[in-house]
């Protein structure tokens, strides 16, 4: 009796089944394109950046166009920013990252660095790869933003190269690389 109620039933559900699977339309992503990675936002705020805020956006800048998974932004008023930057009269320094959202890092833009004549952009650009994550490259070459200071007071490539977007973009992926707790050991960028 028990088998003359379910046959037909499982019959009827293998009709449906069937009939939906092949009017179903298709919402899969053929496999040779990736899922874009959810962006992580990270709020800053310059507003103790003092005669470098215009040095500071151009870092920005600088970072937003170079890697994807990661986007800075302003933070709007009464939002706590992750990245402080801060104007003071010692030598350019920050906390190394990488900062999560709701985390904080601070960045100063030392004074020293400019009256020595570096690039107030490359300095900028360089203290932020290091609330991004990245170590400092010493010595290394004017080619590597991470070198800072020993890339020459002449250096103003303000990029980061393919080792640091990539050491970055990999800091905000997906997976364990991309989870890696904020280390906030403070980095001194002189020689």
């Amino acid at each position: 009796m028990l088998r003359r109620i379910i046959t037909p039933l499982l019959i009827a559900l293998s009709a449906l089944a069937l009939t939906l699977v092949g009017t179903a339309p298709a919402t899969a992503a053929p496999a040779d394109q990736a899922q874009p990675l959810q962006q992580t936002v990270l709020y800053y705020n310059a507003s103790q950046a003092a005669e470098y805020t215009s040095a500071v956006a151009s870092a920005v800048g600088v970072w937003n166009s170079s890697v994807s998974n990661v986007r800075l932004v302003p933070a709007p008023a009464g939002r706590r920013a992750e990245i402080r930057i801060i104007a003071d009269n010692g030598w350019p320094r920050a906390h190394l990252g990488p900062v999560r959202p709701g985390g904080q890092v601070t960045v100063w833009m030392g004074r020293q660095g400019t009256a020595a004549g570096y690039d107030a952009v490359r300095i900028a650009a360089h203290e932020l790869g290091h609330s991004l994550g990245l170590p400092d490259i010493k010595p290394g070459p004017c080619s590597s933003l991470m070198s800072g200071s020993t890339g020459g007071v002449n250096c103003t490539v303000r990029a980061p190269n393919a080792s640091e977007r990539a050491r970055v973009e990999a800091n905000y992926g997906s997976g364990l690389a991309g989870r890696s707790a904020t280390d906030g050991q403070l980095l001194v960028d002189r020689l």
